[in-house]
């Protein structure tokens, strides 16, 4: 159980502001002053995910987020064809909307990872500005991603089928699979999940929204030079015992990272913000300090 005390989901939608991205209503949220960071939330749930850490990363930055196109509270719109480079857009239009013009540090999970490799290749090619990146659990990349059922079914020809048969029984049993063995979600969080994925008949779109796994493969080897060639800071923290993308994820990272950052977290699963958000903020105020340890270091000399 967190020693954070968490927003509840009521709470947390209380508090989310509208606007529109290409037409479509989108869900953020902002809290904090100082520099500007941005949380990227996974497939299929939305930004409550960073409600335990929330609160915390406000008191020292400002925190952004949203409810990406076809989750959570923001439009899903039928028919779409939705992609991460759109996401990556929606974090740019997100950002020009709020005004923040400084280089932004970002922290990401699972589908948002995708998203911030898309960002970062974008700043090495002059199109965003960013600060730090950090990853927790996600797909960085496509050889060592091994997707749960519900996903591969999603991907095939009977994925809206798939879609709409999901429930919150079905996100039940997919959640037992990849949390940590002891830090399983309650019945309670599972209602919570389930209310974002359900809302505005998501389901109807999760087969639609899935084919970010193709599109990862075609982006791969662009995503992977950038990492590569970034001078952007760079942390990885990771669930160890995650199936998706736990320990045989990160043993790939420091593989193809040179000087890779890497922190395993032993016993967590695909949801290290919700399963172990305390390892997770002291790993990423660490992170930071270093980075402003470093800063001032450079301003002296």
């Amino acid at each position: 159980m967190s020693t954070l005390p968490g927003i509840a989901l009521a709470q947390w939608r209380a508090a989310g502001l509208d606007f529109s991205f290409n037409g479509h209503a989108i869900r953020y949220w902002t809290a904090g002053q100082g520099e500007p960071l941005l949380l990227i939330h996974g497939f299929p749930t939305a930004s409550w995910d960073w409600h335990y850490l929330w609160a915390a990363l406000a008191e020292k930055y400002q925190v952004i987020a949203c409810d990406m196109l076809g989750f959570g509270d923001s439009a899903k719109p039928r028919g779409h064809a939705y992609s991460l480079l759109e996401q990556a857009d929606l974090q740019q239009a997100l950002l020009a909307h709020l005004g923040v013009s400084k280089p932004v540090h970002v922290l990401a999970h699972d589908y948002g990872d995708s998203v911030a490799q898309e960002l970062l290749a974008r700043h090495q090619a002059g199109r965003a500005q960013l600060a730090s990146c950090v990853f927790l659990n996600g797909g960085l990349f496509p050889e060592t991603h091994h997707p749960v059922l519900v996903q591969k079914l999603l991907l095939s020809p009977i994925g809206p089928l798939i879609g709409r048969l999901f429930s919150r029984k079905k996100l039940a049993q997919s959640f037992a699979k990849v949390f940590g063995p002891q830090t399983q979600p309650s019945a309670r969080e599972l209602d919570d999940f389930w209310s974002l994925i359900a809302a505005n008949d998501g389901p109807a779109v999760m087969h639609r929204l899935i084919r970010y796994m193709p599109e990862r493969r075609v982006q791969r080897d662009r995503w992977v030079a950038a990492m590569q060639a970034t001078r952007v800071p760079m942390r990885v923290i990771d669930g160890a015992v995650d199936p998706i993308s736990g320990a045989h994820m990160v043993a790939r990272y420091r593989e193809l990272i040179s000087n890779a950052d890497t922190v395993l977290l032993e016993g967590i699963g695909h949801y290290p913000q919700t399963e172990a958000p305390e390892q997770v903020l002291e790993h990423y105020l660490q992170f930071r300090q270093r980075l402003e340890s470093a800063a001032c270091n450079d301003a002296l000399f």
